[in-house]
């Protein structure tokens, strides 16, 4: 029948019992493919992770103008990084960096929620908050 149609026999699912075949224009199958693609693609959700950097001494006023920051980070839908950095013997101040981290958390946690509590990898200590899903009416 493609044959006599000038046209192709695509297998659109092999693994179907029996196997489904269609008579099309095989260049034009796969031009539609991968306009598909394509289309699935632009519509999938690109996650954007932004980065806040701290000391693990760092005064009220720079927390504050970071944590301004990451609520606007927040607000616009993405993750915020939060990362105490530790050089040289600072790293003696781990507990500060956690505390530090953990009432970042606490403030933020109206707009956000913590994705991992603060772990220690090697000089940093690394938190991760996503946005809160707006509530629906």
């Amino acid at each position: 029948m493609a044959d006599e149609l000038d046209l192709d026999l695509v297998e659109i699912s092999p693994k179907a019992d029996p196997p489904v075949c269609k008579i099309t224009d095989y260049q034009k199958f796969l031009y539609q493919q991968k306009k598909k693609q394509k289309e699935m693609k632009a519509k999938a959700v690109k996650v954007v992770v932004k980065e806040i950097r701290f000391g693990p001494n760092t005064d009220d006023h720079d927390y504050q103008f970071k944590l301004r920051h990451a609520e606007k980070f927040l607000q616009e839908g993405a993750k915020v990084k939060a990362y105490v950095f530790f050089k040289g013997r600072s790293i003696l101040f781990k507990e500060q960096g956690e505390i530090l981290l953990l009432r970042f958390a606490q403030d933020l946690e109206e707009i956000g929620k913590v994705e991992q509590l603060p772990k220690l990898e090697g000089k940093r200590m690394i938190m991760f908050i996503a946005p809160k899903a707006p509530k629906k009416k």
